[in-house]
């Protein structure tokens, strides 16, 4: 089984979400949380907030890899730098603990888990309820994007085997055990 950490990063608010990964299984999810900074806080209290927070939870659920959502360009400069210097300080925090980070943009992780790279923001959130077999949509919307980055790197990435990190365990369940995204990502790719 692996475990898998997907980060939202961001300045106000940085969503974590940990799903398990069983073999031939279902995705499980272990937690999910939202740690937040007030705007009115110096940015470099801020950072190491979310630093203290983040290392905290890599080594609460020691995940065997950690999926980050792509820091993409935008009009606003200031909220593109805080996004940037959040994933620097996750992707740091990772390497030092020796987990693999993966890196997908807001489309791909659209892409796996509701079949459509343009799918908007509720059907994500609405698919992550229901392949995790939630009750609710997790809330705030980092929380859910959060969860969506590791579904999407438990069905596309290099999720190590058994909790060995850096191993290709071919997370990819057979046809029969896919859901409707999965199938159509497959027929996509031509497997």
């Amino acid at each position: 089984m692996a475990r898998i950490l997907g980060v939202d990063p961001g300045i106000t608010r940085l969503g974590v979400g940990v799903v398990d990964n069983p073999r031939g299984s279902t995705l499980a999810m272990v937690a999910v949380d939202v740690l937040r900074t007030p705007p009115e806080w110096d940015i470099t209290e801020r950072l190491l907030h979310l630093q203290r927070g983040v290392a905290d939870l890599l080594d609460l659920h020691q995940p065997d890899v950690l999926a980050l959502e792509r820091v993409f360009a935008q009009h606003n400069v200031r909220t593109v730098m805080g996004t940037a210097q959040v994933s620097g300080i996750v992707i740091a925090l990772a390497a030092a603990r020796g987990i693999p980070v993966s890196h997908r943009t807001p489309s791909e992780v659209k892409a796996a888990v509701t079949g459509y790279g343009g799918a908007k923001k509720a059907q994500v959130q609405t698919m992550v309820k229901n392949i995790l077999g939630l009750e609710a949509v997790p809330k705030p919307a980092d929380a859910a994007d959060a969860l969506a980055l590791a579904i999407t790197e438990a069905w596309r990435g290099r999720v190590p085997a058994g909790g060995k990190r850096g191993v290709n365990a071919g997370s990819v369940p057979a046809a029969s055990a896919q859901t409707p995204a999965q199938r159509a990502w497959r027929e996509a790719l031509g497997k």
